[in-house]
């Protein structure tokens, strides 16, 4: 997607888990902004004419001689600076201050209060004490560089907020893109529209119309190929693509037998039939569930999955005359977390089965990644707007290796279809209770144990349900969903009664951390 024509907004990673949240923030304030490494190049200040830039906050300490440093340039560049955490103290460091590692941590809430006047707090200058903050840090700065002064401080951090007027450089010991942080989004707005003055013109009708020409200019007559997932990438993606080019979009569908239930029909009557997309389904379940037996590892059972549905994929493209053009689904925290990967550093490896950087080099086509600058949240209003229904717009998450991972253990047909009754029961009795929207993810994990149950007069020794529902903001952190005992005690008996083969059902109440969200 060639960039809408504003100076867009920085934001320098030092390898926070809330870097990508930094991003979304400022994404809803209609602003567009790029998250890079902190190894970035000055040529950007030509190529992107940037507005401003956020230093993130990460896990490293100043006080090591070999820490990451933002670099030098950006205190030269003549735009605004707001370093955040991690990224206030090394711009203090940097800049002649001083930094010491602290006697007194603080993780979590804090009161903090203001001290002056200062254009990052204009919103919040008649409730200048007590005001609460997420402080996250174990080193703190104890002499201010020349020219700065101190704008607020908490009783563990007599400097947690410092200035420096003319140059237009702010620092914030604690998190306002988090929604612990009280006035935290009118600390960013202040910052990003007041301070480096951008232009909030980052909007999805804006996202769709620059969107669709640059798909047009790229691709031309041409053919595109796009592997529909029936997720929410996949699915906004072959919506812009048709609405882009029409007939040339050709999707291939291909049901590995780890779908949710009767997931490729609908997908087929969705795609197909009422939005007239050109959709070639695959069924391809044996090949997968031969390739998964005896599998029982969930790191090998995703590269396995990934590398049989590239096989797969590409025995079908071959089919296909005059197709120039790959089309994927990837997002912008795929490029950001392969970027934090590259660099060495800040970010761990989570998971495989990742579209960036997953293509054989054998395939001879040409890349075309639609929503590859857009967050999640972004590509579901992209979705509304090019009219896909909100249920499916708005699904939880679905792994891309499908049930295979939520089943633990080997995966077998026989544990997938159990898998697949109980968790559709549980998400649909979640849509009836009008709870499905109030959760942020809900599914059910198969456990190849089996457990004694008594149905009727007679003893049943069957396997054993899970059931996840969690709550959060941004899935780096999540807490289980309380949901009410009575609905829980209806989902079990219903389980149970209507899924043979089922004799025990169970509720997780593991918070992440230190479980995960998913099982595997």
């Amino acid at each position: 997607m060639k960039q809408l024509k504003q100076k867009p907004l920085i934001i320098i990673d030092f390898g926070s888990q809330y870097t990508q949240l930094i991003g979304r923030r400022v994404r809803e304030l209609g602003v567009y902004c790029e998250v890079h490494p902190y190894t970035l190049s000055k040529s950007i200040l030509e190529s992107v004419n940037p507005c401003g830039f956020i230093l993130s906050g990460g896990p490293a300490t100043v006080t090591n001689k070999a820490n990451p440093k933002a670099p030098a340039w950006i205190f030269t560049a003549g735009v605004p600076v707001l370093g955040i955490c991690y990224g206030m103290q090394t711009m203090a460091a940097q800049l002649g201050g001083a930094v010491s590692s602290s006697n007194k941590r603080e993780f979590g809430h804090a009161p903090l209060t203001l001290i002056g006047q200062s254009p990052l707090f204009q919103t919040v200058e008649e409730n200048r004490e007590n005001l609460d903050v997420w402080m996250s840090h174990g080193d703190k700065v104890i002499a201010l560089p020349e020219g700065f002064h101190i704008v607020c401080k908490t009783n563990n951090a007599p400097i947690a907020g410092i200035a420096d007027e003319s140059r237009h450089f702010y620092g914030l010991q604690f998190h306002p893109e988090v929604t612990h942080t009280t006035y935290g989004h009118d600390m960013l707005k202040s910052f990003v529209i007041g301070l480096c003055q951008a232009e909030a013109t980052w909007t999805p009708e804006n996202i769709i119309e620059q969107a669709v020409a640059t798909i047009r200019e790229r691709v031309g007559d041409e053919k595109v190929l796009l592997a529909l997932s029936g997720g929410v990438d996949s699915s906004v993606v072959a919506a812009l693509l048709h609405r882009a080019i029409g007939s040339q979009l050709v999707c291939v569908f291909v049901d590995t037998g780890l779908l949710r239930l009767n997931e490729g029909a609908q997908v087929m009557d969705m795609f197909g039939e009422h939005l007239g997309i050109n959709v070639i389904a695959i069924d391809a379940e044996q090949r997968f569930l031969s390739a998964l037996e005896s599998i029982t590892c969930p790191e090998e059972k995703r590269k396995r999955i990934g590398h049989l549905f590239i096989d797969v994929f590409q025995e079908e493209a071959k089919k296909i005359p005059g197709v120039a053009w790959l089309a994927q689904g990837t997002i912008y925290p795929d490029v950001i977390e392969s970027a934090a990967a590259c660099v060495g550093g800040a970010s761990a490896l989570i998971k495989s089965h990742h579209n960036v950087g997953g293509l054989p080099k054998t395939m001879a086509l040409k890349l075309l990644e639609p929503v590859r600058e857009l967050f999640k949240d972004e590509v579901r209003q992209v979705g509304l707007k090019l009219g896909l229904p909100y249920n499916m717009v708005y699904r939880h998450p679905f792994p891309g290796p499908g049930l295979a991972v939520r089943i633990l253990g080997e995966v077998k047909k026989v544990y997938a279809d159990l898998l697949r009754k109980a968790d559709a029961i549980f998400i649909e009795a979640l849509r009836a209770a009008d709870l499905y929207n109030q959760v942020s993810q809900a599914f059910a994990v198969f456990l190849p144990v089996k457990s004694v149950g008594v149905m009727g007069d007679g003893r049943r020794y069957d396997y054993v349900i899970c059931l996840r529902a969690v709550e959060t903001t941004d899935f780096m952190t999540a807490h289980w969903s309380h949901l009410p005992w009575d609905f829980l005690g209806k989902v079990s008996n219903q389980i149970i009664n209507e899924v043979e083969g089922i004799s025990r059902v169970t509720y997780d109440i593991s918070g992440k951390p230190p479980a995960t969200i998913e099982w595997e």
